[in-house]
């Protein structure tokens, strides 16, 4: 009966793998569609601008905005579905799955409250647009040494391993900190935060962050941002991706 008992507990659980790592794909696709509309939508209210129908521009910025929550949505629910097909196992008792889907989306939102991710993209449109009348000018509030984002960069901290040297376009299994948000190569990275007797510091040059195995990971973002960039270094050439790896960071 034990055997049979654990048969088919293993049988259930890869159901659930299997169910929620379709999820996970399907989420994923629709939040590359968001940013490919977003995408769209800037270069038509670049022209819109060009034309002065500034109206027209500033309905495109509000569904640009509504776009962006939606992407946060879609990312919080990425995040929970790869939660609960890494940790569930079946039990003996029913599990309350949309209570554990609430929890894992709270979770999810309590670690970026601040939208860190989408505020690039919603930056670059106002950007793109700031620029078709004030090329070479910085923005309103930006008259400061601040280092700003431009609608021609994209939006991961470092482009290259620090540990491989890859490019992260080129890494098999691409991880990023949830801490310094710096990008590696899992196995790399994995080994290198095992091969410290206490917690290491993240091997980017003047990076104070010490990384926690549980806090580097694959977040929903990443691999569609890496998608970005290699779209990006097609259209562009590789010299447009600056790696924010050579200048200098302060510690939060």
């Amino acid at each position: 009966m034990a055997s049979t008992s654990g048969g088919g507990s293993g049988v259930a659980t890869g159901r659930i793998r299997s169910h929620t790592s379709a999820l996970y794909s399907d989420n994923q696709s629709l939040i590359r569609e968001i940013r490919k509309a977003v995408a769209v939508m800037k270069d038509v209210a670049v022209d819109l601008e060009r034309d002065e129908r500034t109206e027209m521009v500033k309905d495109l910025e509000a569904g640009v905005i509504q776009l962006l929550a939606a992407s946060d949505e879609c990312m919080h629910l990425s995040e929970a579905i790869q939660s609960i097909g890494d940790e569930l196992e079946p039990g003996p008792e029913p599990t309350n799955l949309k209570k554990k889907f609430d929890e894992e989306i709270a979770k999810s939102k309590a670690r970026s409250s601040c939208h860190a991710q989408n505020q690039p993209l919603l930056r670059q449109f106002r950007e793109a647009i700031w620029h078709v009348h004030h090329a070479g000018q910085p923005m309103p509030g930006d008259e400061q040494e601040d280092i700003v984002m431009t609608s021609t960069q994209c939006n991961l901290l470092n482009v290259t391993c620090p540990l491989s040297g890859k490019p992260v376009t080129e890494l098999a299994e691409p991880v990023r900190s949830m801490d310094c948000k710096h990008i590696y190569e899992k196995k790399a990275i994995m080994q290198y935060i095992k091969s410290k007797s206490t917690r290491g510091r993240c091997p980017v040059a003047g990076c104070p962050k010490i990384l926690q195995a549980q806090r580097v990971l694959c977040d929903p973002f990443l691999v569609v941002e890496i998608d970005e960039v290699r779209s990006m270094s097609k259209q562009n050439g590789p010299d447009a991706i600056e790696d924010f790896t050579t200048l200098d960071e302060e510690e939060d």
